[in-house]
């Protein structure tokens, strides 16, 4: 895929931040050559240039927690403690969305890993490369100690996730670690990306090295896959889109690079596409562009402005494409090409694949890849000039107090500044922010997992540091209690973050969906708060902030009162703190939300 970031900025993204590097210097302990099956493993991840390891840590990895800190002396990789095991593969999800490359986590045996199960299927489900290390055993009955060596050791350890992540192994030598991490950070980096598993035995890693490994040179085990398209279906789309009255680009999966982004741009502005964009997947298009027509929850000719006249859709790895082409109908006479990988990467366990569309032509590619020649190829065209799109921010003052509220205090105080939103709640609207750089936003936690939102901010922040972009989370208050300890290790490691909290004190999604049950079934709708309500007592977001080592500020219940609110929390993160501003909005979702999350919209 294409890089994400410069030449330049690739490069400091593989080195530890100063500041987070000063945390957690150990003595030296003047080990120059690897003595055990762990240090063989830790040298493998320094010989791959990984920057951070995220871990909880675990007796299972022990060996390998020596290795890093008394023989690599706690650098390249770094660990960065986390105090939950889906908080370190979540921080490891977040600096991917950013920097495109695989961060390494680990995770103690059986019990870690299922800990750290969801925020690995949230990275599948987005297509994000993460490496997770995990341990068992010893595998050797005979050599384990009563009780907590059992319970801790399962046969097939990598079953647990096998069916969501693109590759797993438990080597049982030192050579075969080293080969295991090599292939493993291969795979998940090469597009379709994922994340992958490696489960290393307790004895392995303790055991000593009987002989040296030979050296060998990464870069010959790390071999570049094609990800084109052929000369000739490239053409083939050329002319297709060119033949088209209109044209619908749905801009899906993509990398934060800004070349794939002018393309998106060049190639919508040549066939006069009009252009739909996903919250789920981050900015692929800029927003406040002519061409530009929305993030529907659902494409309707109600939602998509001129969907009515389209005959030619072109799909760049939308995730939902037979959810898109529902609009058309059961059996839609648009053409439809796709330019996607993601088929290589189906199985049958997950359905995060969706729904099988039917398309007319294919381009078996990575189309941030194909993107620059399709441009040439369609070269300038007849095409009219777009009109002026019609969306635009409201200046109608929001009822109540909601979301809208943060959005428009958000642009009020930040104005022109550079800002990476890491994670916008599930009731956001796409016209309350503009995106006009691939990193004005990353996207969301990709498998609907609630909790992830705190620690892919983490992970995403880290990545930024030095970027000169303010990192902003808007959480809700579901998603950030159950990942709240992520604040800690943002706060331990000196990750600047400003955490905005749309506190509804509600599991809202399900209240919805208890008032459509209850309408559906002629019962009370006044009861769909049970069971969904966080009050009596209401949880103090900003105290749990601050109980952390983070500066907190609210709950703030009057939106007058939330601009002031917002610098002040700025100045903080501006200064180095991590920040958590408790806004107590009101329950409720926009009604294209409410209809989308309730099927109304079927």
């Amino acid at each position: 895929m294409t890089p994400p970031l410069s030449a330049t900025a690739r490069a400091k993204a593989n080195d530890a931040d100063p500041a987070v590097a000063r945390v957690e210097r150990p003595t030296p302990a003047g080990v120059n050559a690897p003595g055990f099956g762990s240090d063989v493993i830790a040298d493998a991840l320094r010989a791959l240039d990984i920057p951070y390891i995220a871990l909880t840590p675990g007796a299972s990895y022990r060996g390998l927690h020596d290795s890093i800190v008394n023989y690599l002396g706690n650098t390249k990789p770094q660990m960065l403690l986390c105090l939950h095991e889906e908080a370190a593969v979540a921080i490891a999800h977040g600096y991917a969305k950013v920097t495109g490359k695989a961060m390494v986590t680990a995770v103690h045996s059986n019990v870690g890993l299922m800990h750290a199960t969801m925020a690995m299927f949230n990275a599948w489900c987005d297509r994000m490369p993460v490496i997770v290390l995990g341990a068992t055993g010893p595998v050797d009955a005979a050599k384990r100690r009563p009780w907590i060596d059992w319970i801790h050791t399962a046969r097939d350890q990598g079953a647990l996730v096998r069916e969501y992540t693109k590759w797993d192994d438990q080597p049982s030598s030192p050579g075969a670690a080293r080969e295991a991490i090599l292939r493993a950070t291969w795979i998940a980096n090469t597009a379709p990306f994922g994340p992958v598993y490696i489960n290393f035995d307790a004895e392995l890693q303790e055991a000593k090295v009987a002989e040296p490994l030979p050296p060998i040179d990464v870069a010959r085990y790390m071999p570049q896959v094609a990800t084109a398209a052929p000369a000739e279906l490239i053409h083939q789309a050329a002319d297709i889109l060119k033949g088209a009255k209109q044209v619908l680009l749905l801009a899906g999966r993509t990398s934060r690079s800004t070349e794939a982004w002018n393309a998106r741009v060049a190639l919508a502005e040549a066939l006069n596409a009009r252009v739909v964009t996903d919250l789920k997947i981050g900015a692929s298009f800029p927003t406040d562009h002519a061409l530009y027509v929305g993030s529907p929850r659902a494409i309707t000719p109600d939602s998509v402005d001129g969907l009515k006249n389209v005959d030619v859709v072109l799909s760049l790895d939308w995730v939902d494409l037979a959810g898109a082409l529902r609009a058309f109908g059961p059996s839609p006479a648009v053409k439809v090409i796709q330019i996607s990988l993601d088929h290589r990467i189906h199985n049958g366990w997950s359905m995060d694949y969706q729904g099988l569309p039917p398309v007319d032509l294919l381009l078996s590619a990575d189309s941030d890849v194909v993107l620059g020649e399709l441009v040439k190829a369609i070269g300038k065209t007849a095409k009219p000039h777009a009109l002026p799109s019609r969306r635009g921010t409201s200046n109608k003052e929001p009822a109540g107090f909601t979301n809208e509220h943060i959005a428009r205090a958000l642009r009020e105080v930040l104005g022109d500044r550079a800002v990476t939103f890491t994670h916008l709640p599930l009731s956001w609207d796409d016209s309350w922010l503009t995106f006009r750089h691939p990193l004005d936003y990353v996207g969301s936690d990709g498998g609907g997992g609630v909790g992830g939102g705190p620690g892919i901010s983490v992970g995403a922040a880290l990545a930024l540091k030095g970027s000169g972009r303010l990192p902003v989370a808007i959480c809700g208050d579901g998603d950030f209690l159950m990942g709240v300890t992520a604040v800690w290790t943002a706060v331990h490691y000196k990750i600047p973050l400003l955490f905005v909290l749309a506190n509804n004190r509600s599991f809202y999604n399900d209240e919805l969906h208890q008032e459509r049950m209850a309408r559906t079934r002629n019962r009370p709708i006044e009861n769909k708060w049970i069971g969904q309500r966080m009050a009596d007592p209401e949880v103090d977001l900003a105290a749990m902030g601050r109980a952390q080592g983070a500066a907190g500020f609210g709950p703030v219940t009057k939106p007058g009162d939330l601009p002031d609110v917002l610098q002040k929390a700025i100045a903080a993160v501006d200064e180095g703190q991590v920040a958590v501003v408790d806004v107590r909005v009101e329950p409720g979702y926009t009604a294209a939300m409410t209809a989308a999350m309730t099927r109304g919209a079927s």
